[in-house]
Formats: structure tokens, sequence, C-alpha cells
């Protein structure tokens, strides 16, 4: 039997047996939390959906929390790169469209869960905001100064008080689901809260 058929060339690399159980728990997670929340959520049910032993998710997770933030980092908070946007206001007002959009999915859900949780453990707020939040608000802050120094906006403008008036009424809409979260809200409170620090003096502010 001629070599090649013998011993059959293996295509790429074989996947690492630890990636393939981490993508796997990642999935149970995932799909669990479509059906409970993050209070009903277990390690058991986790490991009886991926199939793996409970010491498995212990070993890598050093809690339940630890597990859903791991989740929430990878399968559904990525930051979303905004392009084509000439003025900075139309870069926070396509990020502030971006975040309803997200709020009115599993990640809406799944964050509204985290922050439920951390009431009573102060450790997953922590993690929440040092994991995702953060760097959200940075990226935002940066966009400010920016507008700060071209003269988009005044120059006393405060970024964190500006970030913190338009980006906590959503938070706000998605924790007492009094009134609903839209993108046309969205725009509106854009509008509102920018009327603030607008420079009437630069004539490259824009709307939508």
């Amino acid at each position: 039997m001629p070599k090649s058929e013998a011993n059959p060339a293996r295509l790429g690399r074989p996947r690492n047996k630890a990636a393939i159980s981490h993508a796997v728990i990642m999935d149970a997670v995932y799909e669990l939390l479509q059906e409970k929340s993050a209070r009903d959520l277990t390690m058991e049910a986790v490991a009886r959906r991926a199939k793996v032993g409970k010491p498995t998710l212990y070993k890598w997770w050093p809690s339940k929390a630890a597990l859903i933030m791991a989740m929430f980092q990878e399968r559904l908070a990525r930051q979303a790169e905004i392009l084509g946007t000439e003025t900075v206001e139309q870069s926070i007002r396509a990020k502030l469209q971006h975040f309803v959009r997200e709020l009115n999915g599993l990640f809406g859900k799944v964050m509204a869960d985290l922050i439920a949780e951390g009431q009573s453990d102060p450790t997953i707020l922590r993690e929440l905001y040092e994991q995702h939040i953060s760097s959200r608000r940075a990226s935002t802050a940066a966009d400010i100064e920016r507008a700060k120094a071209n003269g988009e906006f005044h120059p006393d403008t405060n970024p964190e008080l500006l970030i913190d008036a338009i980006f906590s009424p959503p938070y706000y809409r998605l924790l007492l689901r009094l009134e609903p979260l839209t993108e046309e809200t969205a725009n509106e409170l854009v509008d509102q809260v920018l009327n603030g620090v607008r420079n009437p003096g630069n004539i490259a502010n824009t709307g939508a």
C-alpha cells in the first residue's frame, strides 16, 4: 500500500481538548441563560448540559458568577467598532444606539441579572465594571476630550458626568422596565443632553 494511503496526511492541527471543553461550557451557559435567570442557574446544570464534571468548572472558574462573567465577556460584551462618523456627537449617538440594541437582547438580560446578583455580592459589580464598563467609558471619554479639543463641545464639559447623563437612562429603563427602550428614545436622549455642551460657534455639530 502506498505510504500516502497507509498514513493519510492530517489537515490542520488537532483541536486542544481544553479549548473544546471551554467552548462547550460557554455554549451551555449561553443556552441556559436564555432559559433561566442567573440566580436560578446552577453549576450542576451547566455541568450536566456541557457533559463535564463539576470539578472541571471549578478548576477554571471559582464561582458561578465568575463563570457567567466569562461567558458574558466572550459571547455578549464585544465592543462594537463605530466607523464612518464625522463628528464626536455622531459617534456617541451610534454607540448609544448600539447599546440600546444590546440591552434589548440576551446581553441586556444577563446584564440585569449580573447587576441584581451584585446587590448581594459586590465583587460581581466590581468585576462587571472593571472587565466591561470601564473600557467603554474610557473610549467615550476620549471621544469627548477630542470634541473639546476641536471645538465641537464646550471646553468646560466634564466627560464623566456627560457619560453618566447619556448612558445611565438605558440602565434605568432596563432595570425598572417602566418604559420601552428604543433607538428613537436614544436619539432624543442625545439631543436633550448634548444641548447643554454643544459649542454654538462650531458649525460641525450635526445630528443623526
